[in-house]
């Protein structure tokens, strides 16, 4: 595939062609065990068979969708709701409801009809072409007696007519392959999107269903993260400010017949009464951190690799400040993926790259650890994930064993002005 923003060559081009071509066979095939599975629902295998042939289906039409986007020029969205979570039923009926599911048949039926036929029109011309201007050089292997009919009424019967024909006949087929092949392949692309892409209804339908399953997400972790505030209050500081007030009560008491044990007790209370703002200053950053509000995210992540372990190279582009809850928000995940590095990667260095562009802001935090690291393992990145669905963000783990492991952030956001911060 050619890189992003590259448009394919006339060579390429006719290569996906061909390659269209020999996809009709498994095309039909897969249309055949599809709907045979479909219809053994009834009977139990066809639940599971059905499942694997439609993630197989997806598969397939999602390699077809990126190549749809590769000539076109743009990029052709996957369509289907969200199944993750779903027992095996509840996700069967899911897909079959899903409006995505039967334009992908649609799409396979006329693939193989109009699709086939505007890619094998693509390759023959060009084909054709070629076979025209060498035919002087394989006449020889054609019956003494052979005798060609060129396009319907062109007479071929001799290698000086295979020329004289032949040659200007290949080099118009070549020239009109030249000129229509781009079109050709831009008209099955078009095809392939106008049935593979999301309607707006489909699209309106999953966005729907993103933000019902971000609330979700969002309404749990805040209720999450009052109750670890509720609990630290009750545990740490709540603790301690009793301890104060009864050895401020002793003291009290014991003041008048044994100042030495009231002056101790007032010791004690004062130890209280700082381990207990401590404590209280702990629980703040841990809310929002000062440093965040005081000098931005790029002073916060400083102050943060500060405090790591690991060596950690920063690398921050950012022109401004952005709004304090993506900025939080940002820290955070930053925060907790280098604490996942610490915990979980065996590493001896990390880097993090910050960057800001397109109205998003990239993250990247890498290290040089064991690498394996996915959403679900129990490393926390589900929980980073959840905090960054609440501002439409995406979280992307590449971690093959052995490492490295490199996660990448994305937050759709905007800068603000200073004094609107």
């Amino acid at each position: 595939m050619t890189s992003a923003g590259t448009a394919p060559t006339r060579l390429q081009l006719f290569g996906w062609g061909a390659a269209l071509i020999g996809l009709a066979v498994p095309t039909y095939l897969l249309l055949a065990v599809l709907l045979t599975s479909i219809g053994l629902i009834p009977i139990w295998i066809g639940i599971p068979a059905a499942l694997g042939v439609l993630a197989l289906q997806r598969k397939f039409l999602n390699f077809h969708r990126r190549r749809a986007g590769w000539v076109l020029g743009t990029e052709v969205e996957q369509p289907y709701r969200s199944t993750s979570g779903m027992g095996m039923y509840r996700r069967l009926i899911t897909m079959l409801k899903d409006q995505a599911t039967w334009r992908d048949i649609a799409f396979m039926f006329v693939e193989m009809v109009a699709g086939t036929a505007l890619a094998a029109i693509a390759v023959g011309m060009l084909v054709g072409g070629i076979g025209h201007i060498t035919l002087a050089t394989w006449w020889w292997a054609l019956p003494a007696d052979a005798n060609l009919n060129l396009v319907g009424f062109l007479s071929v019967d001799s290698t000086a007519s295979a020329i004289y024909i032949g040659v200007p006949l290949g080099l118009l087929y070549i020239g009109i392959w030249w000129w229509a092949s781009p079109y050709l392949m831009r008209a099955q692309a078009w095809l392939t999107r106008s049935l593979l892409a999301p309607t707006e209804a489909a699209r309106l339908a999953n966005r729907v269903q993103q933000l019902t399953v971000s609330r979700a997400d969002t309404v749990d972790t805040q209720a999450a993260e009052l109750r670890r505030i509720e609990r630290d209050l009750h545990d740490g500081a709540q603790a301690r400010l009793v301890a104060l007030g009864m050895s401020l009560g002793m003291a009290e008491e014991t003041v008048a017949r044994d100042p030495q044990a009231a002056r101790e007790l007032l010791a004690e209370a004062r130890a209280a009464s700082s381990q207990a703002l401590s404590e209280l200053r702990d629980l703040v950053r841990g809310i929002h951190p000062p440093v965040l509000a005081d000098r931005g995210l790029e002073g916060a992540i400083q102050a943060l690799v500060l405090s790591h372990p690991l060596r950690t190279d920063v690398e921050i582009d950012i022109p401004g400040r952005l709004a304090a809850p993506v900025e939080s928000a940002a820290y955070f995940a930053v925060a907790e993926t280098l604490t996942n590095v610490v915990k979980h990667a065996g590493a001896s260095k990390a880097w993090i790259q910050l960057t800001y562009a397109d109205g998003k802001l990239n993250i990247l935090v890498g290290d040089d650890g064991r690498g394996g690291a996915t959403p679900g393992d129990g490393t926390g990145l589900r929980g980073i994930e959840r905090r960054l669905s609440a501002f439409d963000g995406t979280l992307v783990v590449s971690s093959p064993a052995g490492g490295p492991t490199v996660i990448v952030m994305y937050l759709p956001c905007e800068l603000v002005a200073a004094n609107e911060h």
